[in-house]
């Protein structure tokens, strides 16, 4: 595939990890802390762990062995999707089951193919831009997302595109978007014919009741979106690849086909259904004990956040996202965010994610992230205080 010539040498978070090794080789002495990759730290909810190891161990038996299962996924999980997550505002058989969120958007930017027009947030999750180009997409219209229009993209400045990659809560900026500016959203596609793919993998982080946890809160949504959403985030299930993408019935083409008709048969030809192990984990993620659970390791992160977020205003930045998203994007007016990167390894031995990895907006970001154990947490806000007060 000549496409893939035209990525970058390498994705963002392989070369984070090559600096890390190089850093280390140089200060073998040096304890670093991580808050740059934007992967789960803490253990999974021990009723939730119970269901993985059950079912696991009752696949040694021959009751509770199972072989292939639906490519759509196990009827009982999407059911549950459709009721815990949507409050059944989705159907169950709208629901596909999969492997994970960045998965799921490789096997849409195959259904759309190449023959397409993009637009995608600047700054934004690589794979949205990145995928397309492996497609061989040629048209990538680039929506900037700066402060000063709180994150959200100029619509009146955006040509119509085929597609519109939209994620919230926002990685990296971890903005959050109103009502009001999915409503502009949706609005803007309607009127446009294009197809919203809506990134809420971040979703549970959201606690103010105002703002939308999903696309499909908006009327006239379920016209224009499809919804990818994620256990990686919500359930610590980021090794364990569980995830699902929402295509609505009167989600339509042009010609008036269906695109979820297309979507069912995709999957069944390229995709042999998520882990039966991770599905039975997914089931006890939705129960009314798992539910509990996650909560409480939702909030474990939220306040990892506010202490990260507390400790660097308190040290004078302005620092966005953190509130409603596990996420902070921290500004260094007139600086590269690889040389920011570099300061807080050299300095404060913290690893970053620099912004520019995430596109052109973000060059003057950096990304923390509040995926951390507790201690380390707060060893990083103490190593943040001491050497910003030495000098």
């Amino acid at each position: 595939n000549p496409n893939i010539a035209l990525l970058k040498g390498s994705y963002l978070f392989p070369e984070i990890n090559l600096r890390k090794k190089q850093y280390l080789a140089e200060h073998p002495e040096a304890s670093l802390i991580s808050l740059g990759i934007g992967d789960t730290t803490e253990p999974i909810p021990p009723s939730i762990a119970q269901s993985l190891a059950d079912f696991s161990l009752g696949l040694g038996t021959l009751d509770g062995y199972s072989g292939y299962g639906q490519e759509q996924g196990k009827h009982v999980l999407r059911e549950k999707i459709a009721a815990k997550i949507y409050s059944h505002s989705v159907q169950p058989d709208e629901v596909y089951v999969s492997d994970g969120a960045k998965c799921d958007l490789g096997r849409l930017q195959t259904l759309f193919g190449n023959d397409i027009s993009i637009a995608v947030q600047d700054p934004a999750y690589p794979v949205y831009s990145e995928g397309s180009l492996i497609q061989g997409v040629k048209e990538i219209i680039s929506m900037p997302c700066y402060p000063e229009n709180q994150f959200f993209p100029d619509l009146g400045s955006v040509p119509r595109t085929d597609l519109i990659y939209f994620c919230s809560p926002n990685n990296p900026t971890g903005a959050v978007a109103t009502k009001a500016q999915l409503e502009k959203l949706v609005r803007f596609a309607e009127a446009n014919r294009s197809i919203i793919i809506f990134d809420s993998a971040y979703a549970n982080y959201i606690q103010d009741p105002t703002i939308p946890k999903s696309i499909y809160e908006i009327d006239g949504a379920k016209k224009v979106a499809i919804e990818v959403g994620s256990f990686s985030k919500l359930a610590g299930f980021t090794g364990v690849r569980l995830g699902w993408t929402v295509i609505p019935d009167e989600l339509k083409y042009d010609d008036g086909t269906s695109v979820k008709a297309d979507w069912h048969r995709l999957t069944s030809t390229i995709f042999n259904g998520a882990s039966n192990i991770a599905q039975a984990g997914g089931c006890a993620v939705l129960d009314e004990k798992g539910l509990k659970e996650i909560s409480s390791l939702t909030q474990f992160y939220l306040e990892n956040a506010r202490i990260i977020k507390e400790t660097l205003e308190g040290l004078g930045h302005v620092v966005f996202g953190g509130v409603n998203a596990p996420y902070l994007w921290l500004r260094f007016k007139g600086q590269n965010s690889w040389d920011i990167f570099q300061q807080f390894l050299d300095k404060f031995q913290i690893i970053t994610t620099p912004g520019s990895g995430f596109g052109r907006a973000g060059d003057e970001y950096i990304r923390l992230t509040a995926f951390g154990h507790r201690k380390d947490i707060l060893e990083a806000a103490a190593r943040l205080k001491k050497h910003t007060n030495d000098h």
